[in-house]
């Protein structure tokens, strides 16, 4: 009979100290570089194509420059001069109503078309109206302007041809000061409401069907749903179209300068438009700097005031 030994027992390894308190791990460390790493694109795209130009822009306000002298140092003297100057305050009124009534009827288009796309209706015919309404956002606007001029021609256009059809007048779309603001806002909301009806038709599908079915045996039907329950659970989609569309408003430029080339008169002239022509055609980029930090403090001021507003018209889930 052997005797059979008895390895002795492992002794348990002791534990490794704990990592001093605020020193990350190197796992940590290795996560930490790694998102910066992803990061650091977007934050050098945003310094270099969106902080500096805004410094650079704000700093020229305060020089006279024509490109070919020095910059001659003039203080507060080019926003005198803006605010002096009555085209300028001529094209942010215009700027101004073009926002309002633009971005009030794109929202509203969007909006309508949404739900009707959203109802009932085959799968396949709902994705052939998503694309075609998002299409025109896709093309260049200056090309969908052009093609919009001879459109909206008095004589020879299609649009005063269709009027005839129903006995109405040919209208002076591109020549007269209001049908000419009207030309300009067709064509601009023609264009960008594609992007809006996304968001929209997004908004509403993720509405939960059971409040609208609960909404129905409480006898709610038609508007007076879409008023009380549609609207609510939409309002911030509402508010991100709103936003969205009031920034791209005030910067409008291709429609009015290739449709108008903001006339007749000044009756279409827009603050971008005044920041081309007086930087570019006058050489005076101390003054169009000065008009683009004062359009840079409207849209800060408009989007800073919906969000003031939204806290009582947004409803969150």
């Amino acid at each position: 009979m052997t005797n059979t030994q008895i390895p002795p027992a492992r002794q348990a390894r002791p534990a490794a100290p704990p990592a001093p308190a605020g020193r990350p791990g190197g796992r940590e460390r290795g996560t930490r570089l790694l998102a910066t790493l992803f990061l650091a694109p977007t934050i050098v795209g945003i310094v270099v194509f969106t902080v500096v130009p805004i410094v650079g822009s704000v700093v020229l306000s305060l020089f006279h420059w024509n490109v070919i002298d020095p910059p001659g140092f003039a203080g507060t003297a080019n926003y005198k001069e803006v605010f002096s100057d009555s085209t300028v305050l001529v094209s942010f009124r215009n700027t101004l109503v073009f926002m309002v009534l633009a971005v009030a009827l794109q929202l509203l288009i969007a909006l309508v078309l949404a739900i009707v796309v959203n109802g009932r209706m085959p799968v396949w015919l709902r994705s052939v109206f998503r694309s075609a309404f998002f299409f025109p956002l896709v093309l260049s606007a200056a090309s969908i302007s052009v093609v919009m001029k001879y459109l909206f021609n008095q004589d020879f256009g299609v649009v005063n041809w269709a009027l005839g059809l129903v006995g109405i007048a040919p209208v002076p779309w591109l020549t007269s000061e209001h049908a000419a603001m009207a030309a300009v806002i067709l064509v601009y909301v023609w264009q960008q409401f594609g992007f809006s009806f996304l968001l929209f038709v997004g908004g509403l599908n993720n509405i939960p069907k059971e409040v609208h079915e609960a909404a129905s045996l409480d006898g709610a039907t038609g508007l007076r749903k879409h008023l009380s329950i549609t609207l609510p659970l939409l309002s911030p989609t509402l508010l991100v179209a709103s936003v969205v569309g009031i920034i791209n408003a005030l910067q409008v430029f291709e429609q009015p300068y290739v449709l108008t080339n903001g006339g007749p008169g000044d009756s279409t002239r827009t603050v971008v438009m005044v920041i081309y022509e007086t930087a570019f055609e006058q050489l005076r980029f101390g003054e169009a700097s000065a008009v683009g930090v004062l359009l840079f403090v409207l849209i800060m001021a408009v989007t800073a005031l919906q969000f003031r507003l939204s806290r009582r018209f947004v409803h969150y889930q």
